[in-house]
């Protein structure tokens, strides 16, 4: 996944060859590692499918996430307080706060996410390999991995998620 470091000797970061996964109802564009800014940041790409959660609430507690809403309409819910974003609007999911997200409409979405400090698009990139298994995914792998990356999953929130917001099972 790391590609070149960015400096002033080596601005540009081609377009091309960017790795992605799939995480059911979520895609991973890897845009920008922390392997390529010495750690401090790094930044995915999240196309949503339409009407879908793109993961149940859960909770990071070793970095801050910047969500900027690039197509669509995206909810995101803060413990309890709910905003829908829309294109050029950013929303921020601080460490230790309770959060989820999804695409609240019958149409494409997509946000980019900045990650702080950086580390954490590594877990994407793990979780994509459970999730590109054939089958169901494997849920003590998963719980492996959230718990690896300091995240707690509330996997039992997604049926309420669903049900409130009229989204796709």
């Amino acid at each position: 996944m790391p590609g070149p470091i960015l400096t002033t000797d080596s601005p540009l970061l081609p377009a091309d060859n960017r790795p992605s996964t799939r995480l059911q109802h979520i895609g991973v564009r890897f845009m920008i590692s922390g392997a390529q800014t010495n750690g401090a940041f790094a930044v995915v790409e999240h196309p949503i499918d339409p009407l879908s959660a793109a993961a149940p609430y859960h909770t990071h507690s070793n970095e801050d996430e910047y969500s900027i809403v690039l197509e669509g309409e995206v909810g995101f819910a803060l413990d309890e307080r709910v905003v829908v974003g829309r294109p050029g609007d950013t929303i921020f999911k601080p460490r230790n706060v309770r959060h989820t997200f999804w695409n609240a409409a019958d149409g494409p979405a997509r946000i980019l996410e900045v990650i702080t400090p950086a580390g954490f698009e590594d877990y994407f990139a793990e979780v994509g390999e459970v999730f590109a298994k054939p089958g169901p995914p494997d849920v003590a792998a998963l719980g492996s991995i959230a718990a690896k990356y300091g995240m707690s999953m509330e996997r039992e929130s997604l049926p309420d998620l669903i049900a409130r917001h009229g989204l796709r099972p």
